[in-house]
């Protein structure tokens, strides 16, 4: 039953592909899945905003929460370490580990725990979050157990990133449909002005742009709106004379 809870948990973490797809959700499952397969007493998540600095995301329980916020407000704890360094850093028996957290160390103990490991979200060289465990009991955590985080943990960070390849992908997919879209409207004012104005596609776009300019327009606006009729050809040309042949 644990091993087909442990590969359920796999392709629950791989599945980012999905429309509805929750960042915050998946990422619950992770801390909640390593309480219910490993042999910890809790864990928390935090993950890198866009300008590198960490913010806590999930926990799976409330002492977890406090103590990873802990960490943030003091800049001393492992997940720091872990996330800085992109190496997985612990302390099986944190009531000796005053000298490298001090702060954090009598913290985790006031909240009832003694050991720690703290896990990078890392696909080579990019480092995007680290995941805390705790534990009540000191010692250290188990080789399965170390082998299992590890693997949760770098299937959930490959899932994130995914995601956010995606996420890019379509932006970018959207704002190259919307300058095509933006393209063919441009086109079609330039055939309108170049018949109604005489002049040729190059006068036309010079008539075009200097409108958008003069106007701080965007030059799609400036098009949809000749092509609408909603801007003459006379408040395109400023009094120019329809057969000059403006400068592009």
């Amino acid at each position: 039953m644990a091993d087909d809870r442990l590969i359920e948990t796999f392709v629950e973490l791989a599945d980012t592909m999905v429309d509805d797809f929750d960042v915050i959700d998946f990422l619950h499952l992770l801390v909640d899945r390593c309480v219910e397969l490993l042999s910890v007493d809790a864990a928390g998540l935090l993950l890198a905003d866009q300008h590198g600095k960490l913010q806590l995301i999930a926990t799976s329980n409330e002492q977890a929460r406090l103590l990873e916020l802990f960490q943030l407000q003091n800049d001393d704890g492992p997940c720091l370490d872990a996330f800085a360094t992109g190496s997985r850093v612990g302390d099986p028996g944190l009531t000796r580990a005053s000298g490298r957290w001090p702060r954090f160390a009598t913290a985790a103990t006031t909240a009832g725990f003694t050991a720690v490991d703290a896990f990078p979200m890392r696909l080579r060289n990019e480092v995007i979050g680290a995941l805390n465990l705790f534990r009540a009991r000191p010692g250290e955590l188990a080789g399965s157990s170390l082998r299992t985080a590890q693997a949760l943990v770098d299937v959930a960070t490959i899932g994130l990133l995914q995601e956010r390849s995606i996420r890019h992908q379509e932006v970018l997919t959207e704002q190259l449909q919307a300058a095509l879209n933006s393209r063919v409207l441009i086109e079609q004012a330039k055939g309108l002005l170049a018949e109604r104005l005489g002049v040729d596609m190059e006068g036309a776009f010079a008539a075009l742009r200097g409108y958008a300019r003069g106007h701080n327009l965007k030059l799609r606006d400036v098009a949809g709106a000749v092509v609408a009729g909603q801007t003459s050809t006379d408040a395109l040309v400023g009094g120019r004379s329809p057969s000059t042949r403006p400068e592009r």
